[in-house]
C-alpha cells in the first residue's frame, strides 16, 4: 500500500468513528450556505499532516479548496496563519475536528523529533522511531518521523527481526539465536539483536551480527562498544534516552538512537481553526 492509499484508509477510519451516519450538529446550518475558516497555530513547530489534512475535506466534500501559506516541513511560529479554507459550511464544519486531529498530532511528532535531531547534531548519530506508535497510525507516525529529521526503524514485525532477551533464552545462546535468524531472514529483512553488556557484544560480533543494539548502557560502556566494534557493525543505543541524555549518547559514537516517546510520548501541537460563516 502505497502513501497516498494509506492517507485514504486512516482518513477514512477517522471519519466514520467521528461522523457515523451524519453530523447532526451540522445540520443547523442551511444546506446551501458556504463558509471560510482559517488555521492558525498558537505555538511554535514543525507543520505536519497537510496530505491527511486535505484529505478530510476531500472525502466530506470535494468541492473544499484549502489554500495553504505554509509549507510540509517547515517551522512555524505561534500565531502564524497556516491556511485558509473555503466551501460549504457543513463540509468545513464537520471535517475541522478530524482534520485538526491529524495535523496537531502529526506536526507534534516531527516537532519532537527535530528538538533530539538538533541535540545530536555534529555527531554520527542517527535519531530512530521505534515500533511504540497509535494503533493504526504507523505509517503516519513514522512520516511524521522522518519529517521532523529523523529515521525509520522496521515497519513491523515482518521486515526486519529483532533479537531479544527472550529470543536468546529460548533459543539456547546469541550464536544459535543468530543462526536460525540468518537461515531464515531473506533479502532486505535487517536482523538486529540487543545485548546487554560488552561480553555479550563480543559474541554477537563473532556470530556475524552486523546491527546490534546496546540495551541501557552507560556512556562509557557505549564508549567501549564503539571502540570494540570498530566499525564492524552499526550500533544503536536504546534506553533512557531523553533530551538531557540524547547529546552525551550521541558524542559516544554509537550510529544510531532509538526512541519510543517520538511516537508515544506527544503532546498535540496547538492549533485553532476560525470560521467565518
Amino acid at each position: 500500500m502505497n502513501l497516498s492509499d494509506i492517507i485514504s484508509a486512516n482518513v477514512a477510519t477517522a471519519l466514520a468513528e467521528d461522523v457515523g451516519d451524519g453530523d447532526l450538529t451540522a445540520q443547523l446550518i442551511a444546506a446551501g450556505h458556504r463558509g471560510t475558516a482559517t488555521v492558525i497555530s498558537r505555538q511554535a513547530a514543525v507543520l505536519c499532516g497537510t496530505a491527511w489534512f486535505n484529505e478530510c475535506f476531500r472525502q466530506v466534500d470535494p468541492s473544499v479548496e484549502i489554500f495553504w501559506l505554509a509549507k510540509e516541513g517547515e517551522e512555524v511560529e505561534a500565531n502564524q496563519l497556516l491556511c485558509e479554507i473555503s466551501g460549504p459550511a457543513r463540509a468545513l464544519l464537520t471535517a475541522e475536528r478530524s482534520a485538526l486531529n491529524f495535523l496537531q498530532t502529526l506536526s507534534a511528532v516531527a516537532s519532537k523529533t527535530k528538538i533530539f535531531v538538533d541535540a545530536a547534531k555534529g555527531t554520527r548519530a542517527k535519531i530512530m522511531d521505534t515500533r511504540k506508535t497509535l494503533p493504526g497510525l504507523r505509517h503516519a507516525l513514522k512520516y511524521a518521523v522522518t519529517v521532523g529529521g529523523g529515521y525509520n526503524q522496521r515497519m513491523g514485525l515482518f521486515d526486519g527481526i529483532l533479537i531479544k532477551e527472550n529470543h536468546i533464552m529460548a533459543a539456547g545462546s546469541i550464536e544459535a539465536v543468530m543462526a536460525q535468524a540468518q537461515a531464515l531472514a531473506r533479502p532486505g529483512v535487517s536482523i538486529q539483536i540487543e545485548v546487554e553488556n560488552l561480553e555479550e557484544l563480543r559474541r554477537a560480533l563473532d556470530a556475524g551480527a552486523k546491527l546490534i543494539l546496546l540495551d541501557n548502557m552507560s556512556n562509557e560502556q557505549m564508549a567501549e562498544a564503539v571502540a570494540l566494534t570498530a566499525g564492524r557493525a552499526e550500533l544503536e543505543a536504546s534506553g533512557g534516552v531523553n533530551l538531557e541524555t540524547v547529546a552525551g549518547i550521541a558524542a559516544t559514537g554509537v550510529d544510531r538512537i532509538s526512541i519510543g516517546g517520538l511516537t508515544k510520548d506527544i503532546q498535540a501541537v496547538d492549533l485553532s481553526m476560525r470560521f467565518k460563516l
